[in-house]
């Protein structure tokens, strides 16, 4: 089992758990949740891809983080068979989509979300360690990080349910309820995502634009909540200094040129040309060239997140800014 890694500790990491990252706690969360199941919400998220609060706010509604007394939480079954601090079920009307016994060999295949999160070799239902990674696989299995409304359907096939999870999701994290892979690559680790640049500027740069992954696409907004991608762009740069013109297409003929393939990080990423504009009409910031990965606020129904510029489709159209802003200091 990996160590907890919080969000803001993404950079310096390896393996796939360096590609995520994931929403970061409010006060309430804080506060109120349970230091272990705080723990075990967040390190399920890092590892899973799942968003924490979203697992979080699960727990909460189903059992008050294992504070719940009745039955069905820490031994036996609820009125329709679910048990765990996470409700999951295991016979009766909820079925036994935990597999097998409430606690088991975790090598015994059961066929289930039955799972040994702690790595002690059981599969405990009742063990919140076991229960929140189970969770989480379910969700996955059932649609999530992409659909996040129909998983939470099928944990629970109510719509009051799904709406007072997100809610309560919505209390424990700011900015979303998804987790962000970088560069969309699940083999991602600390070579694909590359160190800061050492450029004062750019590093500068890059920091700003990290801290504002998960925050929504917003036509026209520039910060300090949300982002249209030139927004973004332009905020990151204001933040090192540097003032850039607001528009993708303004930002592409202000900056110098740079050839396909001598980008680096902080260099604007260039895209989606549409014949007839005065220039491109999307833009995002260059993170590690050397895995084409950067940081974008893409679309309307996106958050600020990593994408993939050479897998974009029709690529980038080009690139800009390099001296002075890249220059070493």
């Amino acid at each position: 089992m990996a160590a907890l890694i919080g969000a803001e500790s993404t950079l310096g990491l390896q393996g796939p758990a360096a590609c995520q990252i994931q929403p970061q706690a409010t006060r309430e969360a804080d506060d109120t949740i349970p230091a272990n199941y705080l723990q075990l919400y967040r390190r399920t998220g890092q590892e899973t891809g799942i968003a924490w609060n979203l697992l979080a706010a699960i727990g909460k509604l189903e059992s008050d983080h294992g504070r719940d007394p009745h039955t069905g939480v820490t031994s036996g079954a609820n009125y329709a068979g679910a048990a765990s601090p996470m409700q999951i079920g295991i016979l009766g009307a909820a079925g036994n989509t935990w597999g097998g016994t409430p606690r088991h060999r975790a090598n015994t295949h059961t066929g289930g979300y039955g799972t040994d999160g702690d790595r002690d070799g059981w599969d405990d239902v009742y063990d919140p360690a076991d229960a929140i990674p189970a969770a989480a696989h379910y969700l996955k299995t059932h649609g999530a990080p992409n659909d996040i409304h129909a998983a939470l359907f099928a944990y629970n096939p109510s719509n009051d349910y799904v709406d007072t999870v997100l809610a309560q999701a919505g209390r424990y994290a700011h900015h979303g309820i998804q987790a962000i892979t970088a560069a969309d690559n699940p083999t991602c680790d600390q070579a694909t995502l590359g160190p800061l640049p050492t450029n004062s500027v750019a590093a500068q740069v890059i920091t700003h634009a990290r801290a504002q992954i998960g925050k929504p696409y917003v036509y026209g907004a520039t910060d300090p909540d949300a982002f249209d991608c030139s927004g973004l762009t332009m905020s990151a740069y204001r933040s090192a200094g540097v003032t850039i013109p607001r528009l993708s297409d303004a930002q592409y003929w202000w900056g110098a040129t740079v050839p396909p393939g001598q980008e680096q990080p902080a260099d604007l990423v260039i895209f989606n040309y549409k014949p007839g504009h005065s220039g491109p009409g999307r833009v995002g910031i260059a993170y590690n060239p050397a895995a084409g990965t950067m940081i974008a606020a893409p679309h309307t129904g996106t958050n600020a997140r990593f994408q993939n510029y050479k897998n974009y489709p029709g690529g980038a159209v080009g690139f800009t800014i390099r001296q002075p802003i890249n220059c070493n200091s």
